[in-house]
């Protein structure tokens, strides 16, 4: 299983650090096949050997150059990140579009980068039947094929509101995702340890994006240990 946490603008170096030491220690005792990811902010980066994959919440597709304010590959090979997050609803909603979207998923392509790449729609859609219409919107023309892709389904009314969407309809939108590609489907939304087990049980669930149940490492600790 894949244990994904994203910590969004929260936790500063001084405080990942203990994060890390913490998790670090936790995973000399778990599952060996379990791949744990974990999403800081960039001002949190560390440099040091940790014990699973330190990725990145936001890049801009260059390896540097005169981009104001944004953050390239020369400053993630500082810190060995070759994981990315891409799509996420909250990115969107900044005005991150398609076309945007599109040239970081090639890029991170181009330099062999794990991708977690983020989908889901609003509860309107939802209540309108068109789910799955718009997802195939968001996944288009982007190669499904990749080996290094992960592709993370969530519901925006889910994110952040502590209401998880259903078993049967994150079942049947992972079905959906499953007769379009290979790679590997993770679940986000309101994780906490009420629900994780019953989504993990899911048909073509390989893991969980995490986000406010991960901000403690103690919490997130005992998600992935179940």
């Amino acid at each position: 299983m894949i244990f994904a946490a994203n910590l969004k603008c929260n936790h500063t170096r001084a405080s990942f650090a203990l994060y890390a030491k913490a998790l670090n220690e936790a995973l000399k005792y778990t599952k060996n096949e379990d791949e744990i990811i974990v999403f800081p902010p960039s001002i949190a980066f560390l440099g040091e050997k940790l014990d699973f994959i330190q990725g990145t919440q936001n890049f801009y597709p260059c390896v540097n150059g005169a981009f104001t304010g944004e953050l390239g590959k020369m400053h993630l090979d500082e810190f060995g990140i070759n994981c990315v997050l891409i799509g996420h609803s909250e990115r969107r909603a900044l005005g991150e579009d398609h076309e945007l979207l599109k040239a970081k998923f090639e890029f991170a392509k181009e330099h062999d980068f794990k991708i977690i790449f983020c989908v889901g729609e609003e509860l309107e859609c939802k209540k309108q039947g068109k789910t799955k219409e718009f997802l195939n919107k968001q996944l288009e023309n982007l190669d499904l094929n990749y080996q290094n892709l992960i592709i993370a389904y969530e519901p925006i009314y889910s994110i952040g509101t502590g209401l998880s969407a259903e078993i049967k309809d994150i079942e049947s939108v992972l079905t959906f995702l499953s007769s379009k590609t290979k790679a590997k489907l993770l679940y986000g939304g309101s994780v906490n340890e009420d629900n994780i087990k019953a989504i993990l049980d899911i048909e073509h669930c390989g893991g969980v994006l995490v986000g406010s149940a991960a901000l403690d490492v103690r919490k997130f600790i005992n998600l992935i240990k179940g």
